[in-house]
């Protein structure tokens, strides 16, 4: 006898069985899928004004769906409509992002009258502590990883307040509180030969991360306390014209060197519809045991196919015309407000050759009905 097996939402478990009735192939054809990860060379298909031509880095989803195809319309316009893309992308930051990097966005000097705000000062100098106190005075309703870039008399321990130093720090807002992060300063810009405008730009980022491994390990205010598994967070001017922004890389310290945080990626699909690249808007359903329970308890395909599939939960032997019936019951059942004209793709379980094979079956919302979705190109 057959063995008896659970049907779950993404999981079928192949077996041997008994003799069943011959099964039906596959519904849909075969169409050759373009797994892509890109690459350096596929980021800068992108203009040199959209940041991941520079980062080769997207920030969200909303980003991917907007720049991939850009990348695939240009990489890959010979394929035919039809042809689906699963695209992998590095994500930016998987520790923040920030919500303006713009430069003339997140840099300020204060003024005599600011340095009034926190509560008993009368100095026009601070010091550290002071300048972290005095932050919640002047951005009352701070957003996770909003960032500053605050110029500001540095009040020096012993000295008299006007002995103070102009000094430029960068502060994030992190986990609830601010906190001060590293920042280039115009010696460690010329160290890395970008002295003349203390601007990083896109010919340095391959190198960033070796640099400011060098910068951080040759810093006694930093080495005298890290320990592994600290992160540190680089603040440096970059430029990318026609715009100059405030830009954070996270180093992870690893016990030797501070490194990369470790690379997080996405795989997006997409589909070529119309003759260009599209985020793909099909829908994919796998049946479960209460959609094999559903279609067992209606009228289609015979009573025998149907006690068969109540039992083992595939199908052998269904006409086509009895298979869309019973997907359409499923999708009517699922999906009470689909989407129109969009591929709903119902993967399900077709005993042939003694084995489960599974097997989709694609059907459309023309509006009114499920129906086949036309032929492509």
């Amino acid at each position: 006898m057959k063995k008896i097996f659970y049907l779950s939402a993404f999981i079928a478990f192949a077996f041997t069985a008994c003799q069943k009735e011959p099964a039906l192939h596959s519904v849909t054809p075969q169409v050759s899928v373009l797994n892509l990860t890109l690459q350096q060379s596929d980021y800068q298909l992108l203009p040199k004004s959209d940041y991941p031509y520079s980062t080769y880095t997207i920030d969200d989803v909303a980003d991917a769906k907007k720049y991939i195809p850009i990348i695939l319309n240009t990489r890959d316009p010979q394929l035919s409509n039809g042809t689906p893309a699963n695209v992998t992308y590095t994500v930016s930051s998987p520790y923040f992002k920030l919500a303006d990097s713009t430069y003339s966005d997140v840099a300020y000097t204060l003024t005599d009258a600011d340095y009034t705000l926190l509560p008993g000062n009368t100095y026009t100098d601070f010091s550290t502590s002071q300048i972290l106190s005095w932050l919640p005075y002047k951005y009352p309703a701070p957003v996770n990883n909003q960032l500053a870039v605050l110029t500001y008399t540095y009040y020096q321990s012993g000295a008299t307040p006007s002995a103070g130093i102009p000094m430029t720090s960068s502060f994030l807002y992190l986990n609830g509180q601010w906190q001060e992060i590293y920042t280039l300063s115009a010696a460690q810009y010329t160290a890395l030969g970008r002295g003349s405008y203390g601007e990083i730009i896109a010919a340095d980022n391959a190198n960033l991360p070796g640099y400011f491994n060098t910068l951080l390990k040759a810093d006694p205010t930093i080495m005298d306390t890290v320990k592994r598994g600290d992160v540190e967070y680089v603040s440096f001017k970059y430029y990318a014209k026609p715009v100059t922004a405030q830009r954070v890389v996270p180093l992870v310290f690893d016990g030797t060197n501070f490194v990369n945080t470790p690379t997080v990626t996405n795989t997006l699909p997409f589909v070529k519809s119309n003759g260009t690249w599209i985020p793909d808007p099909t829908v994919y359903y796998t049946l479960t045991s209460v959609d094999t329970k559903l279609i067992s308890n209606s009228s289609f395909g015979t009573a025998a196919q149907r006690t068969d599939l109540g039992k083992y939960g595939d199908f052998s032997g269904w006409s086509a015309a009895d298979l869309q019936s019973a997907i359409t019951l499923v999708l009517t059942t699922d999906f009470p407000n689909p989407t129109p004209n969009v591929n709903y793709n119902v993967t399900y379980l077709n005993y042939t050759g003694g084995t489960d094979v599974p097997t989709v079956f694609t059907l459309q919302w023309n509006g009114t009905a499920w129906v086949a979705p036309p032929k492509t190109n």
